[in-house]
């Protein structure tokens, strides 16, 4: 439950933005342009369905990945996936050198463990995405009313490893500590009181790289969907966690 300070600080732009992602519509965000550069289609991981994640594959076109925030991770126990690396370093000594971060845009990678659920048969069609995706999302919604103990129980026992879909990790202090996609779409449903998985997937263009903010942001205009640059988000964030 949000507090009313906090529920104030938080603008109109991402209150609707927020009421998207509930409703079961993407959001698209846009990170900066001396990052990434790319943007982002967004949806609440609750409310996948293979629908959407259709849309993900075929309107945007980059990597589908689902974050959570490093709470949740914590309370789960999963490593990051530099952290399995180097775990093999001593047996496998190329891992040792593979697990060197060498970002070009950023000095953290939120890559973690990549998760099969047990329900679906490759867990690569977009329905077996929406149930493993969905998945993540309840377990974020109910993570609040459950203990330690239960919720990795229920985790273990929807999910098995190694699978098709990745799951990425929000940085401690979210938009505090590193201002990705990662941060930038958990740190919205956080302000707007959702459930704290989001699925992301970069929206690619007919040139070979990523699609033009101009461009991005005619699609979401043509389609009604929310618009948000990074920027925003940030400066809501300051304003949002000293309220």
């Amino acid at each position: 439950m949000l507090s009313p300070a906090r529920a104030r600080a938080v603008p109109e732009e991402l209150r609707a933005a927020g009421r998207s992602l509930d409703a079961g519509e993407p959001v698209l965000i846009f990170d900066a342009r001396d990052r990434e550069g790319e943007t982002d289609l967004v949806i609440l991981s609750e409310r996948a369905t293979p629908e959407l994640i259709r849309l993900l594959r075929q309107d945007a076109g980059g990597w589908i990945c689902t974050a959570i925030s490093e709470e949740l991770r914590a309370r789960l126990g999963l490593p990051f996936y530099s952290e399995m690396l180097a775990a093999a370093a001593p047996r496998f000594p190329i891992t040792a050198a593979l697990a060197r971060e060498e970002l070009r845009y950023d000095r953290r990678s939120p890559f973690g463990v990549h998760v099969h659920h047990r329900a679906t048969y490759t867990g690569i069609p977009d329905n077996d995405r929406a149930v493993a995706v969905r998945a993540i999302g309840e377990l974020a919604r109910d993570a609040p009313k459950l203990s330690d103990p239960e919720l990795r129980a229920r985790f273990a026992g929807e999910f098995s490893a190694p699978g098709h879909l990745p799951i990425i990790y929000a940085a401690p202090g979210l938009l505090a500590q590193r201002k990705g996609h990662t941060e930038l779409s958990v740190s919205l449903a956080r302000m707007t009181g959702l459930s704290e998985s989001v699925t992301v997937c970069e929206m690619l263009g007919d040139s070979g790289g990523a699609r033009s903010p101009e461009a991005a942001r005619e699609y979401a205009l043509a389609h009604g969907w929310p618009f948000l640059e990074g920027r925003t988000l940030v400066e809501a964030w300051r304003a949002w966690s000293s309220a």
